[in-house]
């Protein structure tokens, strides 16, 4: 949305060493979101948590545990997240923003509905004969993480920088701060410390929210008609969380490379420590994405649609359509530059960074491999947004299935083959997607005005 780009405009304009400072570290920490955010909070907690809670293996249990959580929410939210993300955007393009909290609430009720419901049927399936405390704490942070997703949409059409960053500070400090406080308590007390912590994340997100969009009334449904609901923007949602998440989980259950952690949740500690490392590599990417798409793209893709709707020249519609064009290609530019120098970086330290965490050298292939293929993802991810832009839901769709697929198939081509091969199968399938995606922009840029015109 169009708050994003405005604040970090104002941020650059400021022309100074800070401006910049502060505009790229908002568009890091607002783009990668909570999930790069859980991640590097798990790792914290368990790195300072090893050498007290006894037996060691409790720190693996809660890694695990949260691992779960934080794929099964996006996967079961991702859908609802793009599809009330437009509803919002027509709401605000229609200057109806009264109708924005009402309709979060609903869908936030509806949600934690959902969640509730799904969870405790995933207690009985998956958590047998786990202690009832343990049990308890996974459900309630399924749940605070289902919503969490939901409102992070919104941060996008928040111009509250400081208080935005604030609030992830805190939320983050608490969940590290009291799960180190109560991990003498073991597997419950550091679970106990993630869902407090994620408590007053939630609480501060619904308040900046609520600030942000004042309601005039408590609750609405609207979201849910028939002529405001997109199906293919659900089904995108779910395949694309789907393709993402899909080679961890049979990387988990494949006899091969996993083994049993905590009732019928699995883990696999040869894939899993090289592939939350390769995702903190993709933050200054994504600061980069944001500052770049969200700021000179937005500029100029306003500006053509403005001169289209208002009857603008073609002269100066086909000159903001080359801005357009020439904006998408230094965004990618400068991505694929920032994160090739997070590659490298990876590439030369990789050793030195897995001796400090007492990992065996032995996962620097497989570290090496993923770092590339999250780095290809920051890549194909600012694509699809820019496909969202110009709303090319086929596109979007098209390229989520294929990626799912070929993850699916690649992934287990490299489990049937041999250890060398590990983690090809994500980098490759996000390979091809990119490739196929760039050649559907190209195309798709240099039919922009006879579709814009001749299509409506």
């Amino acid at each position: 949305m169009a708050g994003i780009g405005f604040e970090l405009r104002k941020l650059l304009r400021k022309d100074t060493l800070v401006g910049l400072l502060q505009a790229y570290t908002f568009a890091g920490i607002i783009g990668s979101g909570p999930w790069v955010l859980s991640i590097l909070g798990i790792l914290i907690i368990g790195l300072l948590s090893s050498t007290i809670v006894v037996p060691s293996f409790l720190v693996t249990q809660f890694q695990t545990s949260v691992t779960y959580l934080i794929a099964s929410s996006l996967i079961f939210t991702g859908g609802l997240q793009l599809a009330f993300t437009r509803f919002v955007s027509d709401r605000l393009f229609e200057k109806r923003d009264e109708l924005v909290m009402p309709n979060l609430n609903g869908l936030l009720m509806l949600v934690v509905l959902a969640a509730a419901l799904f969870g405790i049927a995933c207690l009985f399936l998956l958590l047998p004969g786990q202690s009832v405390v343990y049990r308890i704490l996974m459900l309630a942070g399924f749940v605070l993480m289902c919503a969490i997703w939901v409102l992070t949409i919104f941060l996008s059409g928040m111009k509250r920088y400081k208080a935005i960053v604030g609030l992830f500070a805190l939320g983050y400090a608490v969940t590290v701060g009291l799960a180190l406080l109560l991990r003498p308590f073991g597997l419950e007390g550091l679970m106990a410390g993630f869902v407090v912590g994620h408590c007053v994340l939630l609480a501060g997100m619904w308040l900046l929210t609520a600030l942000d969009f004042r309601p005039q009334r408590l609750i609405a449904f609207d979201f849910a008609r028939r002529e405001t609901m997109y199906p293919s923007l659900l089904l995108i949602g779910l395949l694309y969380n789907l393709g993402i998440w899909i080679d961890k989980f049979m990387f988990w259950y494949f006899p091969g490379t996993s083994e049993p952690i905590v009732g019928a949740l699995r883990a696999s500690i040869i894939y899993d420590l090289p592939v939350f490392l390769a995702y903190l590599s993709i933050i200054p990417g994504m600061a980069v994405f944001m500052v770049r798409i969200e700021t000179d793209f937005v500029e100029y893709y306003d500006k053509f649609y403005d001169a289209v709707r208002r009857g603008g020249s073609l002269e100066y519609i086909e000159d903001m359509r080359n801005e357009m064009v020439y904006s998408i290609k230094q965004g990618l530019a400068e991505i694929g530059k920032i994160q090739t120098l997070a590659v490298l970086v990876t590439f030369v330290a990789g050793p030195s960074l897995l001796s400090a965490l007492d990992i065996s050298e032995l996962y620097l292939p497989l570290l090496y491999i993923q770092v590339i293929g999250a780095s290809l993802q920051v890549v194909l991810l600012s694509v699809l947004n820019v496909f969202f832009y110009l709303d090319q839901r086929r596109i979007i769709l098209f390229l989520c299935a294929e990626f799912l697929v070929l993850n699916v198939v690649l992934t287990a081509f490299s489990l049937h083959a041999d250890a060398a091969f590990y983690g090809y199968g994500f980098t490759t399938a996000v390979l091809i997607t990119l490739a196929t995606a760039l050649a559907l922009l190209d195309r798709k840029l240099g039919r922009l005005e006879y579709e814009t015109f001749m299509l409506q």
